[in-house]
């Protein structure tokens, strides 16, 4: 591994991840003068937002915004972009912080022109992990359609193998590069703001609800990716075990959210999500029945209520307050069975679907893996900012649960606060 030291920088700030928060705090800075250096550990920007299939207040697609803001890094000499790069250590104090970034290899270039013959050469599939391993992909590939940058990426599994040279072969442009090695740099910034974001609860923890062992039984998150036109089934909802059009699909509200034992808070957006996804399949299934089972619908402000309303019209969707206890799996039809028990009427509901949504909670990526850095943290892992120290901030899901939105109007503010450290200074 080699070192680069980079000499120390005068008014800069750093942002950790490049998701929707981080790119905004990255532009509001950039914008009024401030160089800005994004540290991503993906290889591509765009966070959970590139992976929906729609996202509030407009159901636009994620090109709607994304777009926008990735022309305007692209034209923003005040912006510099490392991708598959993590943060190893930071030293020093508010105003001046020297921050160790590790680059791992893409093995690909800038000389990539996104021509696909690298893709066409390999033979190697791997999982994909943005459609969360429901497809599989080359060992040589773009990570999405519209991934910045635009810029193959190859799998490190293949590299030592037959067809990496076939890949670097295939390349007519010089693109491909198996000897790239990781290398760490340091840069000097005054400031850092942690969008590091979320992940999506384990399913596999919440025994009672069947993910892992039964097929038919998918996150909110692969829903997403279900009725993507980019994901693995081209936009068209299939259950998994058969590929069948469902006719009934069952919502399960806090899926190990306001739970002790799993996630104790509620991750705010959940529900407008499932009702979101109810239009998924109506646009598709007019005639599909949807059950949706909660605890509490929480549709918080007047827009996210007059939708709410609006989905609740729908005569073939079916509201039922009940927390969902088990889930069974017929053998030979792979239907689920979800029991609930309907808190209104008492009555214990049995209800048999061919697909089950779980709506898993947003866990802030530093609950599982420690950031490193002197932050403050609350028992979920959520960072709490310290406005009196300065210096390092928290912004979006890595902060507290937000919708698009209001994660914009908080990463807005954080680039003030970053920028406020480097005035103070």
């Amino acid at each position: 591994m080699t070192v680069d030291k980079q000499a120390p920088g005068s008014g800069s700030i750093m942002v950790v991840g490049g998701g929707i928060s981080g790119l905004t705090t990255a532009l509001e800075a950039a914008e009024v003068g401030y160089e800005v250096f994004i540290i991503e550990k993906n290889p591509y920007l765009g966070g959970r937002v590139a992976q929906l299939n729609q996202y509030f207040p407009k159901l636009c697609p994620p090109t709607c915004g994304l777009e926008i803001n990735f022309r305007r890094i692209k034209d923003n000499p005040n912006i510099k972009v490392f991708t598959m790069a993590e943060v190893e250590k930071v030293d020093g104090a508010p105003g001046s912080y020297s921050v160790d970034v590790k680059l791992s290899p893409r093995y690909v270039n800038a000389n990539c022109t996104c021509c696909g013959e690298c893709a066409k050469a390999c033979e190697t599939e791997v999982p994909n992990d943005f459609n969360f391993g429901m497809d599989r992909i080359k060992g040589a590939y773009l990570p999405h359609e519209m991934s910045f940058p635009q810029r193959y990426v190859i799998s490190p599994r293949i590299i030592g193998t037959e067809d990496a040279k076939k890949v670097k072969e295939a390349c007519k442009y010089d693109a491909v590069d198996l000897d790239m090695e990781a290398k760490t740099i340091t840069l000097s910034v005054g400031s850092v703001v942690w969008a590091t974001g979320w992940e999506p609860y384990d399913a596999n923890r919440i025994d009672n609800l069947g993910f892992g062992r039964y097929q038919n039984i998918v996150t909110n998150m692969m829903m997403e990716r279900l009725a993507a036109p980019n994901g693995p089934t081209k936009g068209t909802i299939l259950r998994p075990s058969d590929d069948k059009a469902p006719e009934s699909i069952a919502f399960v509200q806090c899926a190990g959210s306001r739970d002790e034992n799993h996630l104790p808070y509620c991750s705010y957006i959940c529900c407008m999500a499932s009702l979101k996804q109810a239009t998924y399949v109506r646009e598709l299934y007019p005639e599909a029945k949807i059950y949706i089972f909660y605890i509490d619908i929480r549709s918080p402000g007047q827009r996210y209520e007059k939708f709410y309303n609006m989905v609740k019209a729908d005569e073939n969707l079916f509201l039922i307050k009940g927390k969902v206890a088990e889930v069974s799996e017929d053998p030979d039809s792979k239907n689920i069975t979800v029991v609930a028990e309907n808190a209104v009427t008492g009555e214990k509901v049995h209800q048999t679907v061919d697909m089950v949504v779980l709506a898993t909670g947003m866990q802030p990526t530093a609950a599982n893996i420690k950031l490193p850095a002197d932050l403050k943290y609350n028992a979920d892992g959520f960072i709490v900012n310290d406005f009196e120290k300065g210096g390092m901030f928290g912004t979006g899901c890595a902060a507290k649960p937000f919708d698009v939105t209001s994660a914009n109007q908080h990463a807005t503010g954080m680039a003030l606060k970053a920028i406020q450290t480097l005035v103070n200074k």
